[in-house]
C-alpha cells in the first residue's frame, strides 16, 4: 500500500531530479530522499537548496520507500537494475532516462513491479514541461494518481503509449534546442538594429511566449501564420524564404536524426 505520505526516493541528483524535487517539496505529502553514488558536494548542495534527506546509499531507504525515481543516465541503468531486484517490494519504480522504457523495466525487475516512464524536457526547472508519460503493466490506478501529482510540480503532463514516447521525445524533448537556435539567430538579428544584447533577448522571448500562447487557443498554426501574413506583405516576403528552402523538410529531417541517434 502507499501511504498517506508518499516516500520518494531518487537515485540520482542531476538537473532533472533536482526540478523533479523542487516540485515535490512545494507539495505537503511527500517525504524526499535522495542519494547519488557518493557525490557528497552535490548531495549537499541539494539538501541545502531543497530541505530534502540525504543519504549515503538506496539501502538504506528502500525499506521504508513508496516510489524510486531513477534519474541516471541510460547506461547505468542496467547494473542498478539487476542490484534493485534484489530489494524490491511492491515499489513503485519511475525512470526518466531517454530509452528506458517499461518493458525494460519490466525484464530487469520481480514479476509483477509496477514501473513508469516520464520524459519531461529542461523547462521542468521553471515548472514549465511538457511532460509525456507511460505506465508498465503492473501499474495500478493509485500508482498513476501519484506519478501525475508528482508531474504536476513541474508542468504539464500527457500520458501516451510506449512506442510514443520513443517517437514523441524528439519533439518534446528535443525540439526546445531548435527553438533556442532559432532565438540565437533572432537576437543576433535584432542586435544589429543597436539594442543591446539584454534588450533584444527580452524582445525574443516575449515574442516566443506570445506565439505559444497563441498556439494555444486552438487555432491551427497555418491559420495563425496566415493571420501574421498579410499577402505580398513582409511577413509573407519571408515565409516564401522558409519555404524555398524546404523549412518543412528542415525541421523533419531534424527530428529524423534524433530518431536515428536515439536508436544507436
Amino acid at each position: 500500500m502507499i501511504s498517506t505520505v508518499n516516500r520518494v526516493l531518487f537515485i540520482g541528483a542531476g538537473r532533472m531530479a533536482q526540478a523533479i524535487i523542487k516540485g515535490l517539496v512545494q507539495q505537503s505529502d511527500f517525504h524526499i530522499a535522495v542519494t547519488n553514488n557518493g557525490d557528497e558536494q552535490r548531495l549537499n548542495y541539494v539538501k541545502e537548496k531543497f530541505g530534502v534527506e540525504i543519504v549515503e546509499s538506496w539501502r538504506e531507504e528502500i525499506e521504508t520507500t513508496d516510489v524510486i525515481v531513477l534519474a541516471l543516465p541510460p547506461e547505468a541503468h542496467g547494473s542498478l537494475l539487476n542490484e534493485l531486484a534484489n530489494f524490491i517490494d511492491k515499489h513503485l519504480i519511475v525512470t526518466v532516462a531517454a530509452g528506458i522504457d517499461p518493458a525494460y523495466l519490466e525484464k530487469s525487475l520481480p514479476e509483477g513491479t509496477p514501473v513508469a516512464w516520464m520524459m519531461p524536457n529542461t523547462a521542468a526547472e521553471l515548472g514549465k514541461s511538457m511532460t509525456l508519460y507511460t505506465c508498465g503493466t503492473h501499474t495500478n490506478s493509485s500508482h498513476e494518481e501519484l506519478l501525475q501529482q508528482m508531474l504536476s510540480g513541474i508542468g504539464s503532463y500527457e500520458k501516451v503509449t510506449e512506442q510514443q514516447i520513443h517517437e514523441l521525445t524528439p519533439i518534446t524533448g528535443s525540439a526546445p534546442a531548435f527553438v533556442y537556435a532559432m532565438a540565437d539567430t533572432l537576437i543576433n538579428c535584432a542586435m544589429e538594429s543597436g539594442v543591446t544584447e539584454q534588450q533584444a533577448r527580452k524582445l525574443v522571448a516575449e515574442m516566443i511566449g506570445g506565439a505559444a500562447s497563441m498556439l494555444k487557443t486552438g487555432e491551427s498554426p497555418k491559420q495563425l501564420a496566415d493571420n501574421v501574413a498579410t499577402p505580398g506583405g513582409v511577413t509573407a516576403a519571408g515565409l516564401d524564404v522558409l519555404d524555398r528552402n524546404n523549412f518543412d523538410g528542415l525541421i523533419s529531417g531534424a527530428i529524423d536524426a534524433c530518431h536515428k541517434r536515439a536508436k544507436i
